[in-house]
């Protein structure tokens, strides 16, 4: 029983260890830039939300620009392609504007 018990505070000891190993890969690390207008967390949920904003807008206005040019067959791969680069961009300017440097691990 006492040789369970062991086990069982050894194993919970080792996941708390190993979980500040997880490597949080898509996740920027904000660098301040001269004067940040807002903490690292508001600046980041600020500009996500203009990401995806613009991530929606590419991707409506891909389909658009494929109904204009009577183009029916309209690759899902390019549209995703097109709306993630956008929101990146959007992402990053927004950013910029709030005084922060995005780093990426990868």
């Amino acid at each position: 029983m006492a040789m369970g018990i062991f086990r069982a505070l050894g194993a919970a000891a080792m996941i708390a260890v190993l979980s500040g190993c997880v490597d949080h890969a898509n996740h920027p690390v904000l660098l301040a830039v001269g004067v940040p207008v807002n903490p690292p967390a508001v600046a980041h949920g600020l500009c996500m939300t203009d990401g995806n904003a613009m991530y929606d807008e590419a991707k409506r206005q891909y389909e658009l620009r494929a109904q204009l040019t009577g183009y029916a067959q309209a690759d899902a791969l390019e549209a995703e392609t097109i709306a993630r680069a956008a929101a990146h961009r959007q992402y990053v300017a927004c950013l910029s504007g709030q005084g922060y440097r995005t780093l990426y691990a990868n």
